[in-house]
């Protein structure tokens, strides 16, 4: 499992255990899984996918950044 939290300047938007992360990266959307290499990337508008053990949930970001370590996820991004 991953750690991932999604925050914005107004709010924490997310905080939980997931399965898998889908961002929109500058060159593309990428997916993280377990054990990803460590990773800062800057986030284009668009989608946000992460899958909980309740299911897919995704988000609508107009842009950001994010960092991957150690399992653990970082969102900062605009609503």
């Amino acid at each position: 499992m991953l750690s991932l939290k999604i925050v914005s300047p107004e709010k924490k938007v997310f905080d939980g255990e997931v399965e898998s992360v889908i961002v929109p990266g500058t060159l593309g959307s990428f997916e993280i899984l377990t054990d990803h290499a460590p990773i800062i990337s800057s986030l284009e508008p668009g989608k946000v996918e992460y899958t909980t053990k309740d299911g897919r949930q995704s988000l609508m970001i107009d842009g950001g950044f994010v960092e991957v370590r150690k399992n653990e996820i970082s969102l900062c991004v605009e609503i």
